[in-house]
């Protein structure tokens, strides 16, 4: 279990808050020596955070101890340079578009002060969580003004010594969602070596895992020496609290899960999915010419232009028909299309160009069942059988109102054909080392591989059902591993 401290220019300053042994003067804290080995987590409160000033040093000598803090020295040093943060505000201009606030006239001003993300307008906290992830800091005072829009003219970090009463109860609440365990020290039998969290989506109507799924990570988490949270979207700023986090959520680019992945890997944390991952697994294209070069076995596949209109009968011709066409970037086989005929292939096609400039053709392969392998760290985890939904040629027929899934056989890996597995194995080795579902056909005692998933379904009674809480454990003991090797 990690080590909360909050790092004071004084002990006075902590006068209007609840009494704390984590509190510490930045004296203190610059002479306190402490194992590199030690977990610590560290909000520098200091008064003076410019250059080789107490309040910088504090940052700096707490990550060169391979600790974490907020504000870090690069955040420090980046508001401190109006060219080097208006750098990192240009993808912004969505979010201040959408901005509606009073008194928009040319020349308003508005200035107000964000607490761990947090503040207490409605309609800014888009841009105050925005702004929080990529300048993390205690106080962040923000500055916006109109002119055809609302612009950010100006930011930068705030001192806790100069709040008043009314904002010393705003900063209190927020610090204390920010990390609880500053008020409340860690339950005995929480009292476990490491924090890990697990992202997912109450609102996601086809989770990567279900809740009884999510129940057995973390009790195999407990067998880890690992104390397992589930967290949730909004729970961005909680990063900071955990060691490692394990998105259980289906990932996208352009997504908060990408966001968390990628927060999570300049924190130093272990992350599964990683965000080199999500970025290769999320897009077939990637995954086409991985495969060509890397000479993994797939189906026929060609690239098709939305403004190259002639490749569409080109590809019938190489490809033959039926044939499958796919957007990029669909999962849950979302966003792919068999089509038999020219005319239907000219009609899908169009539908799926007004998603995707360019789409993928496939050959068509039929089989009774698609194998999925579950792969972790470059070794099989576990092995199934999906079959088809019963008059329909995927596993997953998605209707109006609910999406229907295949029967499914789940089985030892040594029990899988040699040629399976290592197709599955070869195609995710140009990816990475972290948890993929490989899907593939089978034909011919051939494995074809047609997609690699960076988060595939560990659901209850379907993945698990050879490995039964054992499968939970091996995914649980390479996560203890990853963290150790740290």
């Amino acid at each position: 279990m990690s080590e909360v401290l909050i790092v004071v220019q004084s002990q006075t300053d902590w006068e209007p808050y609840y009494p704390s042994d984590q509190v510490i003067t930045v004296e203190d804290y610059l002479d306190f020596r402490t194992p590199l080995a030690q977990r610590v987590r560290v909000i520098n409160l200091c008064h003076d955070y410019s250059y080789l000033s107490e309040g910088y040093y504090c940052s700096l000598l707490t990550e060169a101890r391979g600790q974490r803090v907020i504000p870090s020295s690069r955040v420090i040093n980046d508001l401190a340079t109006p060219l080097l943060y208006r750098l990192q505000l240009g993808d912004m201009a969505s979010v201040l578009d959408r901005l509606q606030m009073d008194g928009e006239q040319h020349g308003a001003e508005l200035k107000l002060k964000s607490y761990f993300g947090q503040v207490n307008v409605p309609a800014l906290k888009p841009v105050a969580r925005l702004l929080f992830e990529r300048f993390a800091s205690p106080i962040l005072e923000i500055t916006l003004r109109f002119g055809s829009r609302w612009e950010i003219t100006e930011l930068t970090l705030g001192k806790h010594c100069d709040l008043t009463d009314a904002e010393q109860t705003g900063f209190a609440d927020a610090l204390d969602l920010f990390s609880k365990k500053i008020w409340t020290g860690p339950k005995s039998k929480k009292n476990l070596r490491y924090d890990l969290a697990i992202l997912v989506n109450p609102e996601e109507k086809i989770p990567p895992s279900d809740a009884k799924a999510l129940r057995r990570f973390i009790k195999a988490g407990k067998h880890c020496d690992i104390d397992v949270q589930l967290i949730t979207p909004d729970d961005f700023i909680r990063l900071a609290e955990f060691d490692a986090l394990f998105i259980r959520e289906t990932t996208a680019i352009d997504h908060h899960t990408y966001r968390f992945a990628k927060k999570a890997e300049n924190e130093g944390m272990v992350v599964i999915d990683d965000p080199q991952s999500i970025v290769r697994c999320a897009n077939k294209i990637y995954l086409t010419h991985a495969f060509h070069t890397h000479r993994v076995p797939t189906p026929r596949t060609l690239i098709l232009h939305r403004d190259r209109p002639e490749q569409l009968e080109a590809a019938a011709r190489e490809l033959g028909l039926p044939m499958v066409i796919k957007i990029p970037d669909g999962s849950f086989s979302r966003g792919v299309k068999k089509v038999a005929t020219i005319e239907e292939l000219a009609v899908k096609a169009g539908e799926l160009f007004e998603q995707s400039s360019l789409l993928i053709a496939q050959e068509f392969l039929y089989t009774e069942f698609d194998w999925r392998i579950g792969i972790f760290n470059n070794r099989p985890l576990y092995a199934c059988r999906y079959y088809m939904v019963k008059h329909h040629w995927q596993i997953i027929r998605h209707g109006e109102k609910r999406s229907v899934s295949g029967a499914f056989e789940t089985l030892p890996t040594f029990e899988v054909p040699r040629a399976i597995l290592q197709a599955a194995l070869a195609a995710t080795r140009p990816i990475g080392d972290g948890l993929y579902g490989v899907d593939l056909k089978e034909v011919n005692g051939k494995g074809y591989i047609i997609e690699v998933n960076d988060n595939p379904n560990i659901d209850s009674g379907v993945e698990d059902q050879y490995l039964g809480k054992e499968l939970y454990v091996l995914i649980m003991q390479e996560f203890k591993r990853r963290l150790e090797q740290q």
